[in-house]
Order: structure tokens, then sequence, then C-alpha cells
């Protein structure tokens, strides 16, 4: 399988290149997103590709996109890539890659969703007892379901900056009352109903991010990827013990890989080797099976 570090559209203008997405303009109720293997971390883009990520991710979303239709409208469009890229040979290089969607108001809230207590989450805990203002009991370990799933927003940052946690109430400042309340509860619907298919398919999902737009209606719509390896925290069921920090299905692998390394965590990114490309293909790819097959 060949590696799409980056795409090479010449048909379509070029809206944004983002650290795993390029997005290309169609018309003026659609555009193209090509998801690449490119894999970033700590914020850096790697300079070699993980095989087959981009298109894993394509079909994790798609398949979540049409499953979760029932409970809110998404950005997936009818059209057919070979309408939107002509060209048989543009559209060899992205076809496993590339969605088309219909164009949409990007709301500045990130959606997260936590089901167990793990990441910046456990520091927040310990430090306060509560994870982003919400309290939660005395006594939880790392890795401990939540006795239900909070929701815990966050600002969507400028391209090279942070998102930071914010309250509801800034939400509302943000969005307006009625969608903020309308993404938090379609969040908690989204991430209820993914989480407990999951768990069936030997998958714990323990924390993901969901985006929304607006569509010209006003209408409230998922947007960008959707419960995958890189926007999720997902766990695999047989191993999963309260205490200790459970294996994951994502980009572990790479990142443990540049912690052993004497690099400062800013561009440009080392070079990784096979290896670690191999397992952490072989992680996305696992996923994909036991969620999609």
């Amino acid at each position: 399988m060949a590696n799409l570090h980056t795409s090479n559209i010449k048909s379509l203008p070029l809206l944004h290149k983002g650290k795993v997405r390029d997005i290309y303009d169609i018309d003026e109720d659609h555009m193209l997103i090509v998801t690449t293997d490119r894999i970033s971390a700590f914020d850096v883009v790697m300079p070699n590709a993980i095989t087959g990520k981009g298109s894993i991710l394509n079909d994790v979303t798609t398949f979540w996109l049409n499953k979760l239709s029932h409970i809110i409208p998404n950005q997936l469009s009818d059209l057919a890539l070979e309408d939107v890229l002509p060209d048989s040979n543009e559209r060899a290089e992205v076809t496993d890659h590339a969605m088309i969607v219909k164009k949409l108001k990007a709301l500045p809230v990130e959606a997260i969703v936590r089901g167990y207590l793990i990441g910046s989450g456990w520091k927040d805990y310990q430090a306060t007892g509560s994870v982003c203002g919400i309290k939660l009991p005395a006594g939880l370990q790392l890795a401990d379901k939540l006795p239900e799933a909070i929701y815990t927003p966050s600002s969507k940052a400028a391209v090279g900056e942070h998102d930071e946690n914010i309250n509801f109430a800034t939400t509302e400042a943000l969005v307006g009352s009625d969608i903020a309340a309308q993404i938090r509860d379609v969040s908690l619907q989204l991430y209820k109903e993914a989480s407990a298919y999951a768990l069936e398919r030997g998958i714990i999902i323990a924390d993901t991010k969901f985006e929304f737009g607006l569509d010209k209606n006003g209408q409230l719509t998922l947007i960008d990827e959707v419960l995958t390896p890189d926007s999720s925290r997902f766990w695999p069921a047989d191993q999963y013990q309260p205490g200790i920090s459970p294996p994951s299905f994502d980009k572990q692998f790479v990142r443990d890989y540049l912690e052993t390394l004497d690099w400062n965590k800013t561009a440009p990114g080392p070079t990784l080797p096979d290896e670690v490309i191999q397992k952490t293909s072989e992680k996305y790819q696992q996923a994909k099976n036991l969620l999609t097959q």
C-alpha cells in the first residue's frame, strides 16, 4: 500500500492543510477532505507517514457518521468522487482517503466527553477532586470508569496553539445558550451509544471529542472526524484494569519512541523507524477491524 503523506490535487483549490487533513474547495456548498497518512505527536507532524492510517481514519469516521445518523445530521454529501475529480490519476491517489462533505459554519467549541478518569482529567482530579469544575466522588483511581459520562468542552485554538478547557457558560457566550445545550446533550448521547456498541466489540472508548457546524438553516450538524483512534482514547477491554494506564489503539508507539530521543518536541520531527510505523499501523487497523467488521 502506497503512503499518502501529502495530497497533490491540482484541479481543486487547496483551502487548508492541517496536521492530518488536506481540504479542497469544490463549490459554494461542498469541500473535499483528504485524510492523509501523516501523523503528529506533541503537536509536530512527523516527516514519514503511517501506512494505511488515512484510509482507516476515513473509513472509521464514515462508519460512525452512518451508524449515528439517527441522532444528528452529519456532513456527508451525496456527491461521488468521480463527479468531483474526473481525472483518474488524481482520483486514484486519494480514493481511499477522500470524503466529500457539505460546507457548514464550524462552531468554535470542541465537545469533549469523558467516560473514564485519565489524562488531563486525572491530573485535575488529583489536584481538585473535580474534572473541569465537575465534582467527582472521592477515592477514584487512575482509569476508573466515571459514575456517568461528563461533558467538558474546550475552545478551538488557532493553529499552533493549544485548546483550552472552558466552562458551559463560556460555550453559551460563544455559540448561544440553545446551541450550547444542543451540543452538550447530543455529545453525551453520541458517546453513550457509541461506547456501548464499541464495548460489545472489545473496545473501551475512554474519552472522545466531537465537532459541530451549522447548516444554512441553523441545524446543528456533526462534522470532522468522529470516534477515531486520533480523536478518541480507545482501550482494549480485555486489558483494562483500574489503577494503571491501559494500552491504547493509537499513536502511543510513536509517543513512546519520541520520549526516548534527545528531541525538544519542536519542528521538524525526527524520522520514525520502520518498526514504530508498522506497530502503529497495526494498532489503527486492529481498531478498525474490531469496530466495523
